[in-house]
């Protein structure tokens, strides 16, 4: 899901110096929310965001007058702090960058700022622009409480050089029977190169993302629609044990202790031939540097009992409810998630830059659709297609793909993944696994039955 997990690539973007320097003028006056005509922003540190930084003086301040201080951590870090500040209401914040899987529970708590007044008045902001899902997954008891900067979904990375080479082809929506059959024909037909790469490092935003995708179209559930935990059920168990065979079988070496970051760098130092993720690594495959650049093809999350599998997440904007400035705050999320601000990007920093995934227009838009050719379409249909509030084939009890949207979800998403892992590494059985991360799910089961 999101970098501290997923995408350590990201997060080791330097921005440390950058980091203490902000936080040391993060709280203008020591603590309390900023005055005038400054604002206090906390975000991740993910290369996106670091563009933005780049280009707010210039741009937004120059033209509005209203001054940004930026806060930058990596995502556990940040992740924590804004839990701690938008909790205590503090205030010391007014924007801050959260996900599709906190904002429900955010506004729930009421630690949220509703946006639809705002978005009623700012005729250019064009709500309507942004995709459904994104819409839906950033909106709660029927108001909006966040508004994306960048979005993405998952998919499947393959080297069409190397397919063609061995008289293989991909379907354009393969089943998970099909790649997993590919990646037994491709594993070490070309030297020290595995059949598929697939995340096995613990983490709810590790191993839990893609497994939970694979387990929704197997027909399974974390829990059906009374809170009873699905984890030993047979369609959980068949997805797990598939996953762990096909990993075990014909994936990655090392795979127990490969995220994110290992598969994308697997992926273009040419050591896997498939690999099945987020959305969001394209842009890195088809960097200009990129040694496997424009020999890869995309095509749709493998399915099995559903017609679409991919995922949905977001880095979203969100307006603290405690804080003092609400309008400049509004000012800063409507810029930073705009149509003009990806212009910018596109034209300061290079099309293939924008933060997309989450506007229709970017689809449209010609220097887009041809920096990002090769992607783009895939990424905007998986995206699209996703549907956070019935993944599965039977009802849910909360939001979300490839996480559970509830806030015990962290714990119990993380715990799992290291029973799984363990499978992985084979150090117990997909059984031996599931029997104890049943029992943990059965507790948060029965703590969501008694509220």
């Amino acid at each position: 899901m999101g970098s501290h997990s997923r995408h350590p690539a990201r997060a080791l973007i330097a921005v440390a110096a950058a980091g203490s320097l902000l936080a040391a003028c993060s709280g203008a006056g020591g603590g309390g929310s900023s005055e005038g005509d400054s604002i206090n922003v906390l975000m991740v540190n993910n290369p996106q965001m670091a563009d933005l930084q780049k280009l707010t003086a210039e741009h937004f301040t120059e033209k509005t007058g209203i001054e940004v201080n930026f806060t930058v951590l990596p995502e556990n870090e940040v992740r924590d702090k804004i839990g701690q500040d938008f909790s205590n209401q503090a205030g010391q914040y007014d924007v801050a960058t959260i996900s599709n899987y906190e904002t429900p529970i955010y506004a729930k708590n009421g630690w949220l700022h509703p946006l639809d007044p705002y978005i009623a008045k700012d005729k250019a902001f064009d709500q309507e622009d942004i995709l459904d899902p994104m819409r839906q997954s950033l909106t709660a008891d029927g108001k909006v409480y966040a508004e994306p900067f960048y979005g993405e979904s998952s998919f499947l990375m393959y080297r069409e050089d190397v397919l063609k080479k061995h008289d293989l082809k991909m379907p354009e929506q393969p089943t998970w029977q099909q790649v997993a059959d590919i990646a037994a024909e491709v594993d070490g037909a070309e030297k020290d190169m595995a059949g598929i790469c697939l995340r096995g490092l613990p983490g709810w935003g590790e191993l839990i993302a893609p497994l939970t995708s694979v387990v929704n179209t197997m027909g399974g559930t974390w829990f059906d629609k009374d809170w009873n935990a699905q984890l030993d059920s047979p369609e959980f168990t068949k997805a797990t044990k598939f996953y762990v065979d096909l990993v075990r079988e014909h994936g990655e070496s090392g795979a127990a202790q490969a995220g994110y970051a290992e598969c994308l760098n697997n992926m273009t130092q040419g050591k896997t031939a498939m690999w099945y993720d987020a959305t969001a690594g394209a842009g890195s495959l088809e960097a200009a540097k990129s040694p496997v650049k424009g020999k890869i093809g995309y095509v749709p999350a493998p399915v099995d009992k559903t017609s679409s599998s991919g995922w949905l997440y977001t880095w979203a904007w969100a307006m603290q409810k405690a804080s003092g400035n609400a309008d400049n705050a509004w000012k800063f999320i409507s810029w930073a998630s705009s149509k003009e601000y990806e212009e910018l990007v596109g034209k300061e920093i290079g099309w293939a830059n924008v933060p997309a995934g989450k506007r229709a227009s970017t689809y449209e838009n010609p220097q887009y659709q041809k920096a990002a050719k090769a992607f783009h379409e895939v990424t905007h249909e998986a995206i699209s297609a996703a549907n956070p509030r019935d993944p599965g084939v039977q009802k849910r009890p909360a939001p979300g793909i490839q996480f559970v949207g509830i806030p015990e979800f962290t714990d119990l998403g993380t715990k799992v993944s290291q029973e799984i892992s363990a499978a992985i590494a084979g150090r117990q059985t997909v059984d031996e696994a599931l029997k104890k991360s049943q029992k943990l799910a059965e507790k948060v089961g029965e703590e969501q039955r008694s509220r």
